[in-house]
């Protein structure tokens, strides 16, 4: 039993440290601006790239560790983890910064899929599973509520390196037990190596695209390289689409995606990632830049948010899927997220008054995300064959990654196209970050008489 308390800890630690990693650069960002002398649009990236990374390759995370061994792949993207975060902390240019975002991203799709698929093959009784999962499920809770406090103290007291170099004594020690304590691999030698070419196809594709997006504003002086990428994904997407279509598991079957509720989940999950981290992105900016606050006192306004999204998602969400649909549930949460953006922009409105601005963090962070996201990846796997729900759950949190860093992109060009600062927010760029959420309330209310449960 205490073999299985230490895997079940060690595996906590992955999702725990994959919501770290996003929450807690959020209110570092700032500090980051200051020191490379970047403008807000430029310095989103050191988001972006982490989460269309991780996004892109999630898929393929999960299918190695069935050809390789999840032990294997949980300590291969362990020890990535490790030395990207060691070097983004010792990144000395913004490029350089970025570069080990993006590795980190794609250490954090290895160690994810391979520390769910430890727990359910460590805890093979339902009960114990069901209350593993939960315990795993609540980490990253903790890891939101802990990295949206830390980043603001770490960074203001210790310096925004600080925010990387605190992963490397823990995962460190994760390392050592997992190599110890999760047991060795069994690999079935006859199944057929995953199509990673699909899948940095895929990445290249998003990565590009973003990119694409963030420099449309200065199409005129970047044309040539513009229209480079342009045709670099036509190409990649020619030769996944033509890949997808010829082999015999392709790394996504699309032919699982054609109900109603399918398409809805997945699509609104997209939104949803856009408008999440886009608000988190824009908050921080209001709270340090517009507020003048210390990055350690946003992140204590920040942290009870956590708390209480832990809260609902533990007591309130169980209770709404007994009253609601799901799909009734996605319409509150979807409702609550635009809410918290309309509060927002009255706030920036009207002199920042911090009733509003409580309301709105409590809307978003407090109690919309937590919410929306078990109730649209329910939406978007009740129509899938239960065999192939774990694929079904995979592509839909790559959904939301990748809607998160095209998000960021789409945010960067509406700043930069319609708002006359980047050193502030005003309400213009809340706007954008509301245009996320209205049509995913508007889409869920439109589907609401084909899908009746």
């Amino acid at each position: 039993m205490r073999r299985k308390q230490i895997i079940l800890l060690v595996a906590s630690t992955a999702i725990f440290f994959e919501a770290l990693d996003i929450a807690i650069l959020n209110l570092a960002i700032p500090l980051m601006q200051k020191q490379f002398q970047l403008d807000a649009e430029t310095v989103q990236w050191v988001q972006t790239v982490y989460v269309l990374f991780y996004g892109g390759f999630l898929v393929i995370g999960g299918k190695l560790c069935d050809t390789l061994g999840r032990k294997n792949i949980f300590l291969t993207g362990a020890g990535l983890f490790l030395c990207t975060s060691l070097g983004a902390g010792l990144s000395n240019s913004f490029i350089m910064l970025t570069a080990f975002r993006a590795l980190q991203g794609l250490a954090a799709a290895m160690v994810m899929p391979s520390a769910l698929s430890i727990i359910t093959n460590t805890f093979t009784v339902p009960e114990e599973r069901n209350r593993s999962i939960s315990i795993f499920s609540s980490f990253a809770a903790i890891g939101s509520g802990c990295g949206l406090a830390l980043g603001g103290i770490v960074a203001t007291y210790l310096g925004w390196q600080w925010i990387f170099f605190i992963n490397v004594p823990v995962i460190s020690l994760a390392l050592i037990l997992a190599y110890k304590y999760i047991d060795k691999d069994v690999l079935n030698k006859h199944r057929q190596f995953p199509d990673i070419i699909s899948s940095i196809l895929l990445t290249v594709v998003i990565v590009l695209i973003s990119y694409v997006v963030h420099n449309l504003p200065g199409v005129s002086k970047n044309y040539q390289r513009l229209l480079a990428c342009t045709v670099v994904i036509v190409v990649a997407m020619y030769i996944f689409k033509r890949r997808e279509r010829t082999r015999q598991q392709p790394l996504i079957d699309f032919s699982l995606f054609r109900s109603t509720g399918t398409i809805t989940g997945n699509g609104i999950t997209i939104l949803l990632g856009a408008f999440f981290l886009s608000y988190l992105f824009l908050l921080s900016l209001v709270l340090q830049q517009n507020m003048h606050f210390s990055a350690a006192h946003a992140g204590l306004l920040l942290f009870p948010f956590s708390v209480l999204s832990f809260l609902v998602s533990r007591y309130v969400v169980p209770a709404l899927f007994k009253k609601l649909t799901v799909l009734q549930t996605g319409i509150l949460g979807m409702c609550l997220m635009l809410s918290g953006a309309l509060l927002l922009m009255t706030a920036i409105l009207f002199g920042h008054p911090m009733s509003l601005i409580l309301l709105s963090i409590a809307c978003v962070t407090g109690s919309g995300m937590s919410v929306c996201y078990p109730s649209l990846t329910a939406l978007a796997i009740r129509d899938i064959p239960d065999a192939q729900q774990g694929i079904a759950a995979g592509v839909c949190t790559t959904s939301y990654f990748i809607g998160a860093g095209l998000g960021l992109s789409l945010l960067a060009l509406g700043m930069q196209l319609v708002t006359a600062t980047t050193t502030t927010v005003n309400h213009v760029s809340v706007l954008l970050v509301g245009c996320f959420a209205l049509p995913g309330v508007i889409w869920l209310l439109l589907v609401r008489k084909r899908i009746q449960s």
